[in-house]
């Protein structure tokens, strides 16, 4: 007998999701634009420096804190492997960097696409977390 895929736990949708990360734009994003308007003087210029701490965090942070980003903590909302283990570096440098090349190779239509996956998809995945195996769910560690 052939299994069924597997339903993740509370899977959460585009809403949810793109609230978490306007939070996390908030929150992060705009002290970093602060610093680093402060170290270049130029609001136009997009600072590597900036660029490379605001990656860093959308990296390691889910790493060191169950899935969460401030963001996503105060959403309510985390990010979770398919399997239950525990989201690591490799699982997030998939989900950031390898997703970020289909998006840009495919000149966006892929992010699109994925807005609309998790609108309208029962486990809520996109094209990201189909690559690193995740989901973002409302469950707790």
């Amino acid at each position: 007998m052939e299994s069924l895929p597997q339903i993740p736990s509370n899977p959460v949708g585009f809403w949810r999701r793109l609230g978490a990360n306007l939070l996390d734009g908030i929150i992060i994003g705009v002290p970093l634009s602060l610093i680093s308007y402060l170290i270049t003087g130029d609001w136009e210029k997009d600072e590597p420096f900036t660029n490379a701490l605001s990656y860093l965090y959308s990296l390691l942070v889910p790493v060191l804190w169950s899935g969460y980003t401030i963001g996503k903590r105060i959403a309510g909302i985390r990010i979770a492997k398919m399997n239950g283990e525990k989201v690591g570096i490799g699982t997030m440098l998939l989900r950031g960097l390898v997703a970020s090349l289909v998006y840009v190779i495919t000149l966006g239509i892929g992010l699109i696409v994925s807005a609309i996956m998790v609108g309208v998809r029962q486990d809520k995945r996109s094209i990201h977390d189909f690559i690193a195996g995740t989901y973002v769910t409302s469950d707790k560690p």
